[in-house]
Order: structure tokens, then sequence, then C-alpha cells
């Protein structure tokens, strides 16, 4: 579902995405929930690692790849709490994750999934 709705999204947020992995785990590691300080597992629904475009070099070494990670179980646990739909919920996720990441705006962020309704 994850990767369906990525490549729903409009196309120009889609290449400021180039070479960004997409990966779904049930729950952020201890060492994640650690560095954010979340006091549940459940407190993260997604998280983007790695360098945001704004900071990244053509001079830059060999690092690993930048990857968004979407929690399945805390998702979950989300939907079942409120009335928006899976996708719907999803599709935030993934635009939150990379938009601050990638140096947007909230507002930027909202006109990007008014686009992809």
């Amino acid at each position: 579902m994850a990767h369906e709705i990525f490549e729903r999204l409009p196309r120009r947020f889609r290449d400021l995405c180039a070479g960004v992995i997409v990966r779904v785990d049930d729950f952020p590691t201890d060492e994640v929930l650690d560095e954010m300080e979340a006091a549940s597992e459940f407190d993260l629904l997604g998280l983007f690692q790695g360098t945001g475009l704004p900071l990244q070099s053509h001079d830059d070494i060999a690092r690993l790849p930048n990857m968004i990670w979407l929690y399945r179980r805390p998702i979950l646990d989300y939907w079942a709490e409120h009335d928006e739909t899976l996708g719907h919920i999803v599709r935030h996720v993934l635009i939150h994750e990379v938009g601050h990441h990638f140096g947007l705006s909230d507002d930027d962020m909202a006109a990007i999934e008014a686009d992809a309704d």
C-alpha cells in the first residue's frame, strides 16, 4: 500500500525522493525510540533517516541511502482510533516524513496532499 500511494503522489514530489528507500516495519527499533525520546513504541508512525536535500552536496563521500520508515502497528493503531482511511494516514505519513527533511514547509506538504487527492 505504501509503495502504491507513493506512486500516486505528484511527480514533482516523487522526483525529490530519487533514491529514497521506503520500508515498512512493525515498530521502530529501541535505538530509534530512545533517540526520538518516544514514550511508547506506538508514538512514531514514521521516520526519515538520511541526509536531506538541503544538506546534500555533490562532493559528499558515499553514504547510506536515505530511507523512510513506516511503522505498521502504530499506523494501524492510529487508524483504529480515528475516522480517517488507512490510505489517507499512510499518504500523510509519507508526505510528512519526506517533506520536513527535504526542507518543505507545512503549506507545501498540504498542497502536495491536496494534489494527490
